[in-house]
Formats: structure tokens, sequence, C-alpha cells
């Protein structure tokens, strides 16, 4: 399927639940980080095509990076009845330096979390730190601002295996979560993505 902001979203959509398989689809997901304009999220064409998703009954994932995520705010409140999922934590400066709470990252995820259809995905930060130290800040903060409810476990497999085998990928994060209750992290590591993906 091409981006949302292309025509004919509904059509493309059926056409994936025709094909083989399409019984299973859940969610579409689409790497805004490879737009150019980092308002791209926020563009009639592309919140036309989200209202479309979200008629269809899937969630949309998003990738960004951190610049990115203030039209990521704006196509979630102009969307409301769409549950998005923030890949990757959002591309937090992970081994930057930075502060986890300085800067527009930590600003946008809590503007984020203040929307009750969106989502955070614990992935894809391990591919430029895996250590559970490194990448503990920028947990936090997440956490702190979804809470376990609205946190899920990605492995971002076969991507990680770039960084480090999926055991220890998950080990990672099982390490990162070790301190909430067995059912927090039972939201984190089941619940959570049944939710947001209709799989209940």
């Amino acid at each position: 399927m091409d981006g949302p902001d292309r025509p004919g979203v509904a059509d493309a959509v059926a056409g994936l639940r025709a094909s083989p398989g399409g019984s299973f689809l859940c969610g579409i997901r689409h790497p805004a980080l490879v737009e150019p304009d980092p308002g791209w999220l926020a563009r009639r064409a592309v919140l036309n095509g989200l209202r479309a998703l979200a008629a269809a009954g899937l969630s949309f994932d998003v990738v960004t990076l951190p610049h990115q995520l203030p039209a990521a705010v704006t196509a979630a409140r102009s969307v409301p009845e769409l549950t998005f999922v923030l890949d990757h934590l959002g591309g937090p400066p992970a081994g930057s330096g930075q502060g986890a709470q300085a800067g527009p990252w930590a600003a946008a995820i809590r503007d984020l979390a203040q929307l009750p259809n969106v989502a955070c995905k614990l992935s894809g930060v391990h591919t430029g730190a895996a250590r559970a130290g490194d990448l503990r800040p920028y947990y936090e903060t997440v956490l702190a601002a979804f809470g376990p409810d609205r946190l899920l476990f990605g492995s971002d497999w076969p991507v990680s295996t770039l960084a480090a085998p999926y055991g220890r990928v998950c080990y990672l994060y099982r390490e990162l979560t070790a301190q909430l209750s067995a059912a927090e992290r039972r939201a984190i590591f089941d619940h959570t993505a049944r939710r947001v993906y209709g799989l209940l």
C-alpha cells in the first residue's frame, strides 16, 4: 500500500483484506521519518487517509524523528477516532548526550501522551544503544507519560539483529521493566498490544 497521503486509501485497504492473509490485517505502518517535510503528518491529504484507516477499523503505526513529533501530535489530535502507535519511542536522542527530559523530544512525548488515542512502542531504540542503562532515561520518560497500559513491546526484528540477537533484545526490555509489577509487565508484553491491534 502507498502512503496514507495518496488517494484511494479505502480501496487499497479493501484490496489488502481481499488478498491471502488479509483477514489478519490490523494496522498500517508508515515510516514518516523518510518524508522530507517535518509537517508531513499534518497535511490535509495525510489526515484524510488516516481517517480512512480509522473507518476501516485499523490502527496506524508511525515512525518519526524527534523534529516530526509536533506534526504527529497534530495528526493524533485531528483524527481522535484512529489509534496511533508511536514506534521506537519517537526516536529519542539516545547516545547524543542530551538529557531525556530536555529538548523537543520529551515535550512532544508528553503532548502525545495527553491524547488517549496514542500508544507508544518500546522498540527500535536498542539499535543505537544496546545497554539498559543507556535507554533507561528515555524508557522512564515514556513510562511516566503513557503508563504501562499504553506501552507495548516490539522487537523490531529483523532490523534489531543488526545490534543484538533477538533474545538479547527481549532481555534488554525485560531488564528495563523489571521494577514494574507483574500486571504492569503483562500489559507491556501482551495486553496493550492485544487491545491496540484489536486482537482480544
